[in-house]
């Protein structure tokens, strides 16, 4: 999601605080107009009281920020809507559902989030359809207006020289790391645990005695689907692993569970939940083995020698790595680790695992590590590494030739966010406005709203 301005987009989450008495005493009135839209001061009230009640500080009177963060959401949903523009029905689904489920793990149960929010399970729903929706088709909608972006050579090299001496940003220390990672072996009897484990839950859910989402919310060791009850949201098959897209897509029947499937992410169930042509949403439970302290310390004993045979010059570690590294993502790059941040091999020190930082600060080029115990958050596990510290570029001011990357980034982000405030102010100048007295002595961030 972008984030342009400092105030977009605006994030409409349900208000916590929709039952507090306090809400009860506001007479309501229009506050705002934009276009045919109405902005309400109970609309405001409560977007203060939430933000008051989860800690958010707002940096300046709260009647002027918050109404004007607003009033630029209904600029972008008028746009959005004249360009046909809206977000989809799956993934408001997806969204809302992944809130409700993080509202009943929080709170405990449904009963609890009904009295909470004052809401039966309905009610709330659709409250949060209607916020979640404004709130994806914003996010399109600006997707929309930058689609395409791009700097060339020749404006970066322009940006740059454009730039006071004051203004060329400092670009902290940058590491290149290589990496053989290890995984122990996983005991016959853990598996063997994990699948009875998986069995049992397969009997619970064919009874009716629990849900697929309940069982992958209590149980489920994704931590990226397990909130949102196992729900991987509307995917091809390419976007799984064979083993999984195999049996995932063999599924036809909504309400059976399918058999245990093994990947190299664990164990896992999994539940059709919908078909639409080629692309499918499913639920799925995975339990993860977990490594005894004795299969690591053994591992840890065989990479000790390795990193023997490293030190006295056998091999190196770019020809070794590729007989003996269990992490295909670096095996045929030489272990090189590639930032998915930026897609490139470098790497600043918080952006790589903090196993990884905590050694690599104080290596020399071409040091090379001791076996150490790391998890692999891809896969939720542990795993026994050595690295070895490729290249080091001190801290320094930004150079063309050192730091063009970063500098297209920069000057990419600049357009950006200068199409999406040209876009604003266009709006302000084509849009009917009316703010009432009282409401509108503020220093807007856009003031094109108070027209002379």
């Amino acid at each position: 999601m972008f984030r342009f301005t400092k105030m977009l987009p605006l994030i409409f989450a349900f208000m916590l605080t929709a039952n507090m008495s306090a809400q009860e005493n506001i007479i309501d009135e229009v506050v705002w107009i934009v276009g045919d839209e109405a902005i309400l001061k109970s609309q405001v009230e409560q977007e203060r009281l939430r933000r008051q009640y989860e800690g958010e500080k707002i940096k300046g009177d709260p009647y002027c920020i918050i109404p004007e963060e607003m009033a630029v959401m209904k600029l972008f949903l008028h746009q959005a809507k004249l360009d046909s523009i809206e977000a989809t029905d799956a993934e408001v689904f997806q969204e809302v559902e992944a809130k409700v489920n993080y509202y009943i793990q929080q709170l405990g149960s449904k009963e609890k989030v009904e009295e909470i929010f004052n809401k039966n399970m309905s009610e709330l729903r659709e409250e949060l359809r209607d916020n979640t929706r404004d709130m994806k088709t914003m996010e399109k909608m600006q997707m929309s207006l930058v689609e395409g972006v791009k700097a060339t050579p020749v404006e970066v090299r322009r940006f740059y020289q454009s730039l006071s001496k004051d203004s060329i940003p400092f670009m902290p220390e940058q590491y290149e790391v290589e990496i053989i990672t290890f995984e122990p072996k996983i005991p016959q009897s853990e598996i063997d645990d994990i699948k009875n484990r998986l069995r049992d839950y397969t009997d619970r859910i064919n009874k009716g005695e629990q849900d697929f989402s309940t069982i992958a919310l209590l149980y489920s060791q994704d931590p990226g689907t397990a909130k949102n009850g196992g729900e991987l949201g509307f995917k091809g098959r390419g976007s799984f692993v064979p083993e999984f897209a195999q049996v995932a897509f063999s599924l036809n029947d909504t309400k059976k569970v399918s058999k245990i499937v093994q990947t190299e992410f664990g164990y896992h169930i999994i539940q059709l939940i919908e078909k639409r042509g080629d692309r499918s949403n499913f639920r799925h439970v995975l339990l993860t083995p977990q490594v005894s302290e004795k299969e690591l310390s053994e591992t840890l004993v065989r990479m000790d020698s390795l990193k023997m045979d490293l030190d006295s010059a056998k091999f190196t570690f770019e020809e070794i790595c590729a007989y003996v590294s269990h992490d295909k993502n670096t095996r045929n790059n030489h272990g090189l680790m590639v930032n998915p941040y930026t897609r490139t091999s470098q790497f600043q020190l918080e952006q790589l695992p903090v196993e990884v930082a905590t050694r690599v600060k104080d290596m020399k080029v071409n040091d090379i590590s001791s076996p150490f115990v790391m998890k692999d958050e891809n896969k939720n596990k542990q795993v026994v590494a050595i690295i070895k510290l490729k290249s080091k570029v001190e801290g320094h001011k930004a150079t063309v030739y050192d730091d063009y990357q970063a500098l297209k980034d920069m000057l990419e982000s600049s357009k950006r966010n200068k199409i999406i405030q040209d876009f604003i102010k266009k709006k302000q100048r084509e849009t009917y406005i009316k703010i009432k007295d009282g409401w509108a002595n503020c220093e807007f961030e856009y003031p094109g709203w108070v027209r002379n």
